[in-house]
């Protein structure tokens, strides 16, 4: 019996099992779905489905650098006690020394690739669901590289060796030594933990993020009932202040307070004797984006007290 894409999809989405796991189980079964579901029931996959739902905004961000190549990844736990838990770690510490070798940041790939214990990271990461008892995620990944120079990484309060809840990667272009790089970079690694810059440029801002911006300015700008041109140069001010404070290389550098980011580089580099780019960044701090599940806890224990 032949299967499709979609069949392994739909087969996921009934047992929560990993992808991987559900293409071997219609390829065991000739494609039949309901016998791959008893096959994963079977196997204790498919126990995975119920912890699939439950929100996982905790965990670990892992770095990870060799040579001129660096590497961020999160993984997500439901509560911050798993996040302790040695075999936890080791997930994360390995996952992301496997995403340095990915060629992309697609986290699929990433999932699907060879795991240093045997099998694939997807397979490691369904057995710790099983055995931990927490749904756990590997949410996303991004490399950075450089053609000569370096790639600094830095942990924002390490709960363990290049894992925390604030990873950053700095990656500098340049021919300067180790030496000038390695510690300016670190520099950088810290400004960024502290001021969140949401782009390296005012180019590379979100452009609905700045429509959004510009839309707020617009209406600041009548509410002052000034003449239109007036307020066009509001307008054009405000958003031109917000590119400048949340695009890294115009950001006051944190060490000083005075200094743009892109002139720190720029001295660095005049100091080296040769020129210092600072190429790209990434910042990954644990559970930003994630919704997380607000509950009343004194209404929690009240209700298992039988008290309302």
């Amino acid at each position: 019996m032949a299967y499709t894409a979609t069949d392994v999809k739909n087969l996921r989405e009934r047992t929560g099992a990993g992808m991987m796991d559900c293409k071997k189980a219609m390829d065991e079964t000739g494609g039949d779905m309901e016998a791959a579901v008893d096959l994963l029931r079977a196997k204790g996959l498919a126990a995975v489905a119920k912890k699939s739902s439950r929100t996982a905004a905790e965990g670990l961000v892992g770095v990870a650098v060799s040579g001129t190549k660096g590497v961020a990844v999160e993984v997500n736990s439901e509560t911050d006690f798993v996040a302790k838990n040695d075999q936890f770690q080791d997930f994360v510490r390995k996952t992301t020394e496997v995403a340095l070798g990915q060629s992309s940041d697609d986290v699929d790939a990433l999932k699907g690739a060879a795991y240093p214990d045997g099998g694939t990271v997807e397979d490691k990461l369904t057995n710790n669901v099983a055995t931990i008892g927490e749904n756990q995620q590997v949410r996303r990944m991004k490399t950075v590289s450089v053609g000569s120079g370096v790639v600094v990484p830095y942990m924002h309060n390490a709960a363990a060796p290049n894992l925390g809840k604030i990873g950053v990667l700095v990656a500098l272009e340049s021919e300067a030594g180790a030496d000038v790089l390695e510690p300016l970079g670190k520099q950088i690694a810290m400004h960024i933990a502290a001021a969140f810059p949401l782009a390296l440029n005012a180019d590379g801002l979100d452009a609905e993020m700045i429509a959004r911006e510009r839309k707020i300015a617009a209406e600041k700008a009548a509410e002052s009932g000034k003449p239109a041109d007036v307020q066009a140069k509001m307008v054009d001010g405000a958003v031109a202040k917000f590119a400048k404070d949340n695009a890294l290389l115009s950001q006051v550098f944190v060490i000083d307070n005075k200094t743009p980011v892109a002139q720190v580089v720029e001295q660095a580099g005049k100091a080296a004797g040769t020129k210092i780019e600072l190429k790209d960044y990434v910042r990954f701090q644990l559970g930003e984006g994630i919704e997380k599940a607000e509950s009343d806890f004194a209404a929690e224990v009240a209700a298992a007290a039988g008290l309302n």
